[in-house]
């Protein structure tokens, strides 16, 4: 059954996941285990029983979302005595470093466009928004990347009024998680899809207000559905800590890594080094930036000790 918390003011439904799991009606899952193996992020063991109890549930709700956006942009139309295309349907994902964020926004897009409403579905990770090392050393805030400042907010909301004002073709910036920073000259083309995902850690940050008092627009505002992937801190952090130690005896071999220097650490070595990390950079930008923005979620998914989701909120309508 859902439920609304101890307090009935509550803006969100809580509904716990068995009865989250109801929702799916039997619905045949649309993925195979080795597809799903593709989409799962290192730190991430989401399984096919995870994706039918969780995802598929959740992509009937937005599917939802999007019928009824779709009808609204037609009575609109009809209104105003206008003949436009519908703009694509844009949903942001966010939530902490090694929370599973980017396996959600995968499942996610897999799910979505398997339905033949709305079979062309986007991803792009704000990732490819970074500023370029380079331009992080030029303003001495390196050792803050990931933060709101690290970020070409400008560019950022450029790429999403554009998808969103149904311009025929945008470009979003590459990213290299191997060299830890932007590709030079390369970019993702999006041509208006029927539904865009926007993953990242900051996405449902609120505008920033102006030197003179203003405010102006976030990439937030473009939002027509959104989802918050939370756990507890302690259970990010370890997470975190796992996933770096992983990452040493893989990814951080490749000679071209910017982590290279960290291959040759032992386990304990490792083990600190993550935890500085984690406690001098990822740690402090969830409490201040990321964890905040979560009441702006439509959806929250949140997860246990083993990445298991527990429970959903949905925001009231």
């Amino acid at each position: 059954m859902a439920s609304e918390g101890s307090t009935s003011t509550s803006p969100y439904v809580e509904i716990a996941r068995s009865d989250w799991a109801e929702l799916a009606h039997a619905t045949p899952v649309p993925l195979s285990e080795r597809v799903l193996t593709t989409m799962r992020s290192s730190s991430d063991p989401i399984d096919l029983n995870e994706v039918t109890e969780v995802y598929l549930p959740l992509t009937r709700l937005i599917s939802l979302y999007v019928e009824h956006a779709g009808r609204l942009a037609g009575a609109s139309n009809e209104f105003l005595g206008m003949d436009r295309r519908r703009t694509p349907f844009v949903i942001g994902i966010a939530g902490s470093v090694a929370v599973g964020k980017t396996t959600t926004a995968r499942v996610l897009q897999a799910l979505l466009a398997r339905d033949p409403r709305h079979p062309k579905v986007e991803l792009v990770t704000t990732d490819g928004f970074l500023w370029p090392n380079a331009e992080l050393d030029r303003r001495g805030i390196m050792h803050r990347k990931g933060f709101p400042e690290s970020y070409d907010r400008r560019s950022l909301l450029r790429f999403i009024i554009g998808v969103k004002s149904g311009r025929p073709v945008t470009q979003a910036p590459v990213y290299s998680h191997l060299t830890y920073d932007r590709v030079a000259d390369e970019t993702i083309t999006v041509e208006r899809p029927d539904i865009l995902i926007v993953e990242g850690l900051n996405v449902l940050q609120p505008a920033q207000p102006r030197a003179d008092g203003t405010t102006g627009l976030a990439v937030s505002d473009f939002f027509d559905f959104s989802v918050y992937v939370d756990a507890a801190t302690v259970d990010i952090k370890r997470w975190y800590i796992e996933r770096f130690r992983r990452l040493r005896v893989t990814a951080f071999r490749d000679p071209r890594s910017y982590f290279r220097r960290y291959a040759d650490l032992n386990d304990e070595q490792a083990h600190q080094r993550a935890s500085e990390i984690w406690d001098n950079i990822n740690g402090p930008n969830l409490a201040t930036n990321v964890l905040p923005t979560r009441g702006r979620a439509t959806a929250i998914l949140r997860k246990g000790e083993n990445h298991e989701v527990k429970w959903v909120r949905i925001r009231k309508m």
